[in-house]
């Protein structure tokens, strides 16, 4: 047996349940805020789609996925892959049709405050970027998708978002990363050449935005630091979209440490990373793994070796357990299951921990969890609602 399942066992007793416990209360008894982040697939392949789907309640995966939040109940919520309409229509319907009602004895959950913004994905750059000689079509987009707003992100707050004080991202340059990690064309002799210097004055770092949201809790303010990175895949020699996905990544990084971040600028002009000492969590779909699947070595590291993170380690026993019944690619890695977050084809690249909530020092982590119920569990008919699985990590704020 691989040293990824023999740990089922060791394991059960300590993540059996997590799927259903809500936040704790920690030392002191001030109550613990469960942050979460969660790739819940709510896209379509054409524009107006999603809201459709959301403007009724009949709509079987957007119901799972409210379940799933109904059981795992997060205080503030990061949804990646949550189709962008302008004025937040599609929020509000999912919101008021799906969490809002209970699925199979869940409680409703009620969210009042929410933040999204526009994203790359399905942006027309104008430009040949993927070298098909074709310019238009998701792949020359700024950010792989078919339409404005495919693949967007949303959060969600039971406590108070400051939106005068979000940044977004979604402009910055990707050539403007000091030592950026640009693409590469093997056809000529000249280096990272991939994107001519006209393209590279319009070429964006991010696939979608990334956000530094601030939410007041309990009189604190606490930065989600939203993003996701595109997969490190579906491209060729020139490994364009895993060296994006690398230099997305170390964005991050280099936000939250106090001496890195000066090159930074927000889509309202201002320059700059995090202020020193302030308290945030990364969250989100970072498509990369610490050790297995196929990103640039070390790009995972770069959020988990950040300044002041701190990795909680979230698990379950349904990873552990997906890993050791599905075998193929997972009987070969070398991380542990109990960590994955993703549910990948059984061929390659196999099932990967791949979406992140890391706090900073001072938070302190009370418990953590992954939502990927064992099959004996009778909410594993929940494991569907999307191929990744919500990750949560409760704070004593």
């Amino acid at each position: 047996m691989n040293r990824r399942c023999t740990t089922f066992a060791a394991i059960g007793a300590v993540v059996a349940g997590t799927a259903l416990t809500t936040p704790a209360t920690a030392a002191g008894g001030e109550p613990a805020v469960r942050f979460a982040t969660f790739n819940a697939s709510l896209n379509r392949p054409a524009a107006g789609d999603l809201l459709a789907d959301l403007s009724t309640p009949d709509d079987p995966q957007a119901a799972k996925v409210a379940e799933v939040v109904q059981r795992a109940r997060p205080d503030v919520l990061l949804l990646n892959e949550f189709d962008h309409v302008e004025g937040g229509a599609a929020v509000d319907a999912f919101r008021d049709n799906y969490l809002a009602v209970g699925h199979h004895g869940a409680r409703p959950i009620d969210y009042p405050y929410s933040y999204t913004a526009p994203v790359n994905t399905g942006v027309p750059s104008g430009m040949d970027l993927d070298h098909d000689g074709v310019v238009g079509g998701p792949g020359d987009a700024h950010g792989f998708g078919e339409f404005p707003g495919q693949y967007g992100m949303v959060v969600l707050s039971k406590h108070p978002i400051d939106e005068d004080a979000v940044r977004t991202f979604q402009g910055f340059r990707w050539a403007d990363m000091p030592g950026a990690l640009l693409p590469d064309d093997p056809a000529t002799p000249e280096p990272a050449d991939w994107y001519s210097p006209e393209e590279l004055r319009e070429v964006r770092l991010s696939s979608k935005s990334h956000w530094d949201v601030p939410v007041e809790v309990g009189g604190r303010r606490i930065h989600l630091l939203a993003a996701h990175p595109t997969p490190p895949n579906f491209d060729g020699p020139e490994d364009r979209n895993g060296l994006r996905n690398h230099d997305e990544i170390r964005f991050w990084s280099d936000y939250v440490h106090p001496a890195r971040g000066d090159y930074l600028y927000d889509d309202a002009g201002r320059s700059g990373g995090l202020a020193p000492g302030a308290r945030f969590v990364i969250a989100g779909d970072h498509n990369s793994d610490p050790v297995d699947g196929d990103s640039v070595p070390g790009a995972a590291d770069r959020l988990l070796d950040a300044h002041r993170v701190r990795d909680p380690e979230p698990a379950s026993a349904g990873a552990v357990q997906a890993a050791h019944d599905q075998g193929g690619a997972n009987a070969e890695h070398r991380g542990p299951a109990r960590l994955d977050t993703a549910d990948f084809s059984d061929d390659a690249p196999g099932n990967l921990r791949v979406d992140y909530v890391l706090p900073s020092w001072p938070l302190r982590p009370t418990g953590s969890g992954v939502f990927w119920p064992a099959p004996q569990d009778p909410t594993a008919r929940l494991n569907d609602a999307s191929d990744h699985h919500l990750t949560w990590v409760d704070l004593r704020p």
